[in-house]
C-alpha cells in the first residue's frame, strides 16, 4: 500500500483511537438504550403526525400538505435531539480524555497529533451520525404523501450533521487544552442550551417585517447562528424570508449572510471546526509547558500553581461542610471567573437594557417587554440548572475520590452533613440569584418613577378608552420573585442532593436530578397555566413555576388578563410567599428522609464508582 495513502486512511479509518472509541461504544448498554430510545421517540413521532393529519378520505393536496407537516416536525424534533444527545456521546471527551495522564500516555505513542485529535473526534461523531442515518427511511416515508423535495431532507441533514460536527469540535478543543473535566460535562451541556436560547430570543427581538402588514418577516442577523433558525428559513420560506438583493448593491458577504442563511450557516459551522481541529493539532504537543509557575491572573485571585501540592492555610467557619461548600468549591479560577463574571454582565446587562429603553434604542414596549423576559429568563434557567449541577454532584463526586469514606469516619452525623452541604451550596449560590431580583428591582424602580419622563404606561386595549393601562412590568415582580425563586432553588439543591446520594457516578446523578425537575417544573407551569383566566388562583398557581411567575410580572394581560384586569395582582405577592412556604416544607421533609436514609443508601454502594 502506498505510503501516502496508509497515512490518509489513519487518520480516520483505521485511526486506533477511532476504531477503540467505535468497538466499545457499540457495545456499552446505555449506547445501545439511546440509540434504541432515538428511534422509537422518532417512529412514535411520525406515526402520531401521520394519523392526526389523516382522514378518511384525502385529496393529492391534502396528502401532500399532511406530508409537509409531518417533514417539518420531525426534521425540527430530530435536530433538538441531536443537539441535545451529541453533548452526552462528548461527555467522554470532556470528561475522561480531559485527564492529564490520559494525554501523557498519548503523547508517547507512535500516533501524531492530527491522528490523536481526529480519532477523539470522529470516534465519538460516529455515533451521532448513526443515529442520523437511522432515520433516513423515516423521511423517505414522508415523500410518499407528496409536498417534501428530496434537497430539504438532505438540506435539514447536513444543518443537524454540522451542528453535530460543531459540538464535537469545540468538546475536542476543551479537552485537548484541558480547562475540561467532570464537572465541565453539565457547563458544556447548559452553555450549548443557552447559547440556542439566547440566539433565538435576539433573532425574534431584530425581526422586521417583510412589509407594511405582512405577516412574513426577513432573517436577521443571527439567523445563520442558530441551526433550528436555519431550518426555520427552509420549513417556513414564506413566513421566514431571506433577503434579496436584486435591486440592491450587497457585497458577497451579504448575500451569503442574510440571502442564503443556510448556506452561511454551512460554511461557518465546517470553517469554525476546521479552525478548532487544527488549534487542538497545534495545541497538543504544547499541553505541559511551564508547568509549576503561577501565571499573573493566578497571583492576582491568591491562587497558587494549577496542580499544586500546597497551599496556604484557610480559616474555616464553624460548620466544616458548609464552608467547604460556600467557599471551597470556588476557590479555583473557572469557578471565581464564572460566578462573578456572571453577576457583573447580569447587572451591567440589566442597567444597559433601562438605558436604552430610556434613550428609545428601544421604542416599543413590547420589545423591552420580550428582552426583560428573555434575560431575566436565561438567568433563572442557569441559576437553576447550576444548582443542579453543584447539588448533584457534591455528594457523588466524593464518593468517586474517596473523600466520603474518610468523611464517615469522623463523629459527624448524616443529619449536621447534609444540613452543612444544603446550607453551603445556597449560600454560595446567593450572589447569583440576587442578579435577576436586581435587574428586576431597577426596573420596578424605573416603573415607579414614571420612566423619569418616559413612558412607561400603555392601555391594554387600545379599542377601549379608559381600559386598564399596562405598567412596563409589575413593581410586585421584586418582592414576589425573591421570595418564591431563593425557596425553589434550596428545593433543586436538595432535589440534587438525594440524587447525588443514590447515583454512583456525578454524570448519573445530574441528569436524573435535571430531568426530575424539569419535569416538575413543567407540570407546575402547564397547571398554571391552564388556570391563568381565574381570578386571583390563577395568580396564586402561577408562582409555583420560576418561568410562570416570571411570564406573570413581565405580562401580567397575557398570563393573568382576569386578575390583572380586577386589580387582584396582590395575588402574586401572597402567592410567592405561599409557594415560598411549600418549597421551604418540602425541603425540610426531603431532608428528613435523606438523613434517615443516608447510611443505608451509602453502604448499599459503597466500592462502586
Amino acid at each position: 500500500m502506498p505510503t501516502i495513502l496508509n497515512w490518509l486512511l489513519r487518520l480516520i479509518p483505521t485511526n486506533p483511537i477511532c476504531m477503540r472509541l467505535v468497538q466499545g461504544g457499540s457495545v456499552r448498554t446505555r449506547h445501545l438504550i439511546i440509540r434504541s430510545g432515538y428511534l422509537a421517540v422518532m417512529i412514535v413521532l411520525l406515526l402520531f403526525m401521520m394519523v392526526s393529519s389523516s382522514s378518511n378520505a384525502l385529496s393529492v393536496r391534502d396528502m401532500a400538505a399532511a406530508g409537509a407537516q409531518t417533514f417539518t416536525w420531525i426534521s425540527r424534533f430530530q435536530l433538538a435531539l441531536i443537539c441535545l444527545l451529541t453533548p452526552i456521546f462528548m461527555a467522554g471527551a470532556i470528561a475522561q480524555e480531559a485527564n492529564p495522564r490520559t494525554w501523557d500516555i498519548l503523547l508517547t505513542t507512535p500516533l501524531n497529533s492530527l491522528q490523536i485529535v481526529l480519532g477523539n473526534l470522529f470516534g465519538r461523531l460516529f455515533f451521532v451520525v448513526a443515529l442520523l442515518f437511522s432515520t433516513l427511511p423515516l423521511f423517505a416515508i414522508t415523500q410518499f404523501f407528496g409536498g417534501v423535495p428530496g434537497e430539504s431532507i438532505f438540506a435539514s441533514y447536513a444543518i443537524a450533521g454540522i451542528s453535530s460536527l460543531l459540538v464535537a469540535a469545540i468538546a475536542v478543543t476543551l479537552s485537548v487544552t484541558r480547562t475540561a473535566g467532570r464537572r465541565a460535562v453539565f457547563i458544556f451541556y447548559i452553555a450549548v442550551v443557552m447559547y440556542l436560547f439566547i440566539t433565538a430570543a435576539a433573532d425574534a427581538l431584530m425581526r422586521q417585517p417583510v412589509g407594511p402588514g405582512s405577516q412574513a418577516s426577513w432573517t436577521t442577523l443571527v439567523t445563520p447562528l442558530n441551526p433550528f433558525l436555519a431550518l426555520e428559513v427552509m420549513l417556513s420560506s414564506k413566513a421566514y424570508v431571506p433577503h434579496t438583493f436584486d435591486e440592491i448593491d450587497a457585497t458577497w458577504i451579504q448575500r451569503l449572510w442574510f440571502g442564503s442563511p443556510i448556506a452561511a450557516y454551512a460554511w461557518l459551522g465546517m470553517v469554525i471546526s476546521f479552525f478548532l481541529i487544527a488549534f487542538s493539532t497545534m495545541r497538543l504537543r504544547v499541553i505541559g509547558a511551564k508547568v509549576g509557575t503561577i501565571p499573573w491572573y493566578r497571583r492576582m485571585f491568591g491562587l497558587g500553581a494549577k496542580g499544586a501540592t500546597e497551599r496556604p492555610a484557610r480559616r474555616v467557619s464553624n460548620h466544616p461542610v458548609a464552608w467547604r461548600e460556600a467557599v471551597a468549591r470556588g476557590k479555583s479560577l473557572p469557578a471565581i471567573a464564572a460566578r462573578w463574571g456572571f453577576v457583573a454582565v447580569g447587572v451591567l446587562v440589566a442597567i444597559i437594557l433601562v438605558t436604552t429603553y430610556h434613550t428609545k434604542l428601544i421604542s416599543s414596549h413590547q420589545d423591552f417587554r420580550i428582552a426583560v423576559q428573555a434575560i431575566v429568563g436565561a438567568e433563572l434557567v442557569i441559576i437553576i440548572l447550576t444548582s443542579l449541577q453543584l447539588s448533584a454532584t457534591a455528594v457523588s463526586r466524593e464518593r468517586e475520590d474517596g473523600s466520603l469514606d474518610i468523611i464517615l469516619t469522623t463523629p459527624i452525623q448524616p443529619g449536621p452533613y447534609l444540613a452543612g452541604k444544603l446550607r453551603g451550596l445556597v449560600v454560595y449560590l446567593v450572589p447569583m440569584m440576587i442578579v435577576p431580583v436586581v435587574t428586576l428591582a431597577i426596573i420596578a424602580i424605573y416603573t415607579l418613577a414614571d420612566g423619569f419622563g418616559r413612558t412607561v404606561s400603555f392601555p391594554v386595549d387600545a379599542s377601549r378608552p379608559g381600559g386598564p393601562m399596562m405598567p412596563l412590568i409589575l413593581p410586585e415582580a421584586a418582592i414576589a420573585v425573591p421570595l418564591m425563586f431563593v425557596p425553589f432553588v434550596a428545593f433543586c439543591v436538595v432535589i440534587g442532593l438525594s440524587w447525588s446520594i443514590k447515583s454512583k457516578g456525578t454524570i448519573g446523578s445530574v441528569i436524573a436530578a435535571v430531568v426530575v425537575v424539569l419535569t416538575i417544573a413543567g407540570i407546575l407551569g402547564l397547571c398554571g397555566l391552564g388556570a391563568r383566566s381565574l381570578p386571583i388562583v390563577g395568580a396564586v398557581l402561577n408562582t409555583f413555576s420560576p418561568m410562570n411567575l416570571l411570564w406573570a410580572v413581565t405580562a401580567p394581560d397575557e398570563a393573568l388578563p382576569d386578575s390583572f384586569e380586577n386589580g387582584s395582582r396582590a395575588g402574586l405577592v401572597v402567592g410567592a410567599a405561599i409557594t415560598g412556604a411549600i418549597y421551604i416544607a418540602l425541603v425540610i421533609g426531603l431532608h428528613t428522609n435523606m438523613k434517615r436514609t443516608f447510611m443505608m443508601t451509602v453502604r448499599k454502594l459503597a466500592g462502586t464508582s
